[in-house]
């Protein structure tokens, strides 16, 4: 299987790509800083030079030509304004998206944020409620694409840098709490693996539950 990340230099794309590469795949990254390439190889990755807040549909298309899967895991990142938050997390998202269709990749699966189902409680930081404003508006880009596109949203909890567990709760709701980026790597993996969690929107976080046992019972669900 051949797998491009979009954001292939983020933590969670990293783990992903170094999953994929351990069992044989194909995982190409999408960065924006030629300097990054090194640790993509590292990783297992072939890296690609794209700029998502700057190519066209066609530039991002031609990387994902071949492909059998998208994850768009990019994002502004930390200390990034919410005008950011709008050409990338939302732009971005949007374009990955475009492309995947222009190439004919179906699976698309993108990583988005728990609580950007709902509006931003009264207090919430404004560059935050930027940040799940446009992941809400991007997932919502995404599930219009049904019949043209076969998604998954994942929305995971506060990520953390702890060891992975392997147990989780994933639902297509569930109380706000963190997640390794170990974890949510491997629940990607998962969800690439099993096409009938297509058209889910699921929350992730810790919880109690092995991971291919989790992705296995709302796949059922969506069955």
């Amino acid at each position: 299987m051949r797998t491009v990340i979009a954001g292939g230099h983020g933590k969670i794309a990293r783990r992903l790509e170094r999953l994929l590469a351990a069992r044989g795949d194909e995982a190409v990254g999408l960065i924006r800083n030629p300097a990054q390439a090194d640790a993509l190889r590292a990783a297992g990755a072939e890296p690609a030079v794209c700029d998502l807040e700057s190519a066209t549909v066609g530039e991002v298309a031609r990387h994902l030509e071949g492909a059998d899967a998208a994850v768009f895991a990019a994002g502004a990142g930390p200390g990034s304004g919410a005008a950011r938050k709008e050409t990338m997390d939302l732009g971005g998202a949007v374009l990955f998206a475009d492309a995947a269709e222009l190439a004919g990749v179906r699976r698309f699966v993108i990583v988005s944020s728990i609580g950007a189902d709902r509006e931003p409680p009264p207090g919430t930081d404004p560059v935050f409620a930027a940040y799940l404003r446009a992941k809400s508006a991007a997932d919502a880009d995404i599930r219009s694409r049904t019949g043209r596109l076969s998604w998954t949203v994942l929305r995971p909890g506060g990520l953390t840098d702890e060891p992975g567990t392997g147990l989780v709760t994933l639902a297509e709701s569930t109380e706000r709490g963190s997640i390794s980026r170990d974890d949510v790597a491997a629940v990607l993996l998962a969800l690439l693996d099993t096409p009938a969690t297509t058209g889910l929107s699921l929350d992730l976080v810790a919880g109690p539950t092995a991971i291919p046992r989790a992705v296995t019972e709302v796949a059922g669900v969506a069955g």
